[in-house]
This record gives structure tokens, C-alpha cells and sequence, in this order.
């Protein structure tokens, strides 16, 4: 399967970028022969779009799951649109990060080198919302994958989390 991965370089040996539509380059993995293409995204230096035009590129070079620190709401429309899930909360370099989705499999999410940024992966089909309450934002998931930011649960229908307070949504 073709996985595309956010990273500051252009090898296995590269770290990963939390930035999904700013980041410096992709990498567009093969997880059976690990063979990799490293693509510099033109999109990073947008005032506006870079997250949606980014997601509209790695999706044309074949990616099936993204792995990335983090996404953002317009990026995962696109990638809930297509059914792609996207991973997010990786940070470490690609190479760990690809042999450990590998075998932790679809469910993965973050990795050994965590950055604990307060972003949940959520699965499972339809849209959901997920209330938070007090000075914590709402979560909310798309159809397929999606990440709860904000407070309180975000659902996606199967199964989802949440991530902490750290985002507030106005």
C-alpha cells in the first residue's frame, strides 16, 4: 500500500513534519518494498489552500493513508471525501514511523516518539460532532477518519477520540 508521509527531508531518514499542507516535502512510501518518492510541495508557501491543494496532490500519486503531525479541517474534508484515513500525532523520523504503522495496522496512530499534541484519530463512517464543555473547544470527525480537536469526544460514528483542550474553536 502507498502511504504518503509529511517530512522535512527527502529519505527514509528524514524527520517528520507536523505540518501536513506546510510541510517541506512528502514522501509517497510503499509499505510492501519501502521503496520511497520524495515530492517538495509547491503548496507550502500559499497565503491560503496549501492544506486542500496538498491533499489533492498526494492523493493523485496513489496514497491510501496519510502519516503526518498534524492535519487540518479543510485537508481532512478532502481526505474524508475520498475515504483516505489520515494518522496524525507522528513525529520521529519517517522510517520508524512507517515500520510501526506497519505493524500496528490501520488502527495506528502517533507513534514511540509521540508529540502528545493533543490531536485524536477517530474512525468509523458518517459525521459526528463532540461536545466539549467549559473552556474546551468541540471535536469534530468526518466520515472515514477523521481528528478531534478541541475538548470532549470526537465521534466518527465507529470509533473516536478526542483530543485535549488545546484547541478552541470559535
Amino acid at each position: 500500500m502507498k502511504i504518503a508521509v509529511s517530512a522535512a527531508g527527502q529519505d527514509l531518514d528524514a524527520q517528520i513534519d507536523q505540518r501536513f499542507g506546510r510541510c517541506d516535502y512528502f514522501l509517497i512510501v510503499d509499505t510492501d518494498t519501502m521503496e520511497t518518492q520524495a515530492f517538495p510541495n509547491d503548496n507550502r508557501n500559499q497565503t491560503s489552500g496549501a492544506g486542500v491543494q496538498a491533499a489533492g496532490f498526494v492523493i493523485s500519486k496513489g496514497a491510501r493513508a496519510i502519516l503526518t503531525g498534524s492535519c487540518g479541517p479543510k485537508a481532512m474534508d478532502v481526505f474524508n471525501a475520498q475515504a483516505i484515513p489520515v494518522h496524525t500525532g507522528w513525529a520521529g523520523s519517517v522510517r520508524s514511523a512507517v515500520e510501526a504503522f506497519k505493524s500496528e495496522g490501520p488502527g495506528a496512530s502517533g507513534s514511540s516518539e509521540d508529540t502528545g499534541s493533543g490531536r485524536g484519530v477517530s474512525g468509523g463512517g458518517g459525521r459526528g460532532m463532540g461536545g466539549g464543555g467549559g473552556k474546551c473547544g468541540r471535536g469534530i470527525a468526518g466520515g472515514g477518519r477523521g481528528m478531534g480537536g478541541g475538548g470532549g469526544q470526537g465521534m466518527g460514528g465507529g470509533r473516536g477520540m478526542g483530543g485535549g483542550c488545546g484547541r478552541k474553536n470559535r
